[in-house]
């Protein structure tokens, strides 16, 4: 194996105090990475993610994505407390219900304010701060977790289907972009997940229709995303920049 397959990186995930984020902390870890978990309110959470991390040096940053120099703020932190930034990935997003026929105009505004400044311009501006410090490494990886839901639509959830489309859509477009620099960009396009935030979808009514919607019969495991991250932010994956990788169990296929 190559040193640079073996090398301990520094990886920033954000939304990492719970679900998928959480998951993908742990992946790096157990790989003998140091993780950087980022967490907007729930730093408890964080913490109790951080601590049960294997290995030694890994850390908590705190930062509202809304806000743009909390979000430079949580990746210079990141990196001077792990000494450096390899791997970035963001994860952290929000799932905002708002039907356009029983959504009020107010309120219709304010989710999709707060949607895509989450999901979509967070993302944008963690990975511009981010480019520095994965320079300084000699390259590194980004990669962004977005959605079956870019792709096939959410009626209820439009904000969010269109955010998710939006990070694809940035995602290769950085990937051309820092390819020269030795940054590769890759996606995950998860389904349903069996996380907290799904959790009340699953446990209702609805919960065996959306598990039918797979030929296996159930949804995803957090840590079947986290295998897809994991493998588009590790060397081997690097001339597949640009890839967007669906984890959906044939839930959705798409030419």
């Amino acid at each position: 194996m190559s040193p640079a397959a073996t090398q301990r990186r520094a990886v920033l995930v954000t939304g990492g105090s719970r679900g998928i984020g959480a998951a993908v902390a742990r992946a790096f870890a157990e790989r003998g990475d140091r993780v950087a978990v980022h967490y907007g309110t729930s730093a408890e959470k964080a913490e109790a993610v951080r601590s049960s991390l294997p290995g030694d040096g890994h850390v908590t940053v705190q930062a509202d994505l809304t806000r743009p120099d909390e979000v430079r703020g949580a990746v210079d932190t990141a990196a001077e407390r792990l000494g450096r930034l390899d791997v970035l990935v963001n994860n952290a997003g929000v799932f905002l219900a708002h039907p356009p026929l029983s959504t009020s105009y107010a309120d219709w505004q304010a989710v999709w304010s707060q949607t895509i400044t989450t999901n979509l311009t967070g993302a944008a501006n963690a990975t511009f701060c981010a480019i520095p410090h994965l320079r300084a490494a000699g390259g590194g990886a980004v990669v962004n977790v977005s959605s079956r839901g870019a792709f096939r639509g959410e009626p209820d959830c439009p904000a969010y289907a269109a955010s998710k489309a939006g990070l694809n859509a940035f995602g290769q477009s950085m990937a051309l972009a820092l390819a020269p620099h030795g940054i590769s960009v890759g996606t995950v396009a998860p389904g349903f997940v069996e996380t907290e935030m799904a959790r009340e979808v699953l446990d209702g009514v609805g919960g065996d229709a959306v598990r039918a919607q797979s030929p296996f019969g159930r949804v995803a495991h957090p840590e079947e995303v986290a295998a897809a991250v994991l493998w588009l932010a590790s060397p081997e994956a690097r001339f597949s920049t640009g890839t967007i990788i669906d984890v959906n169990g044939a839930s959705y296929l798409r030419s």
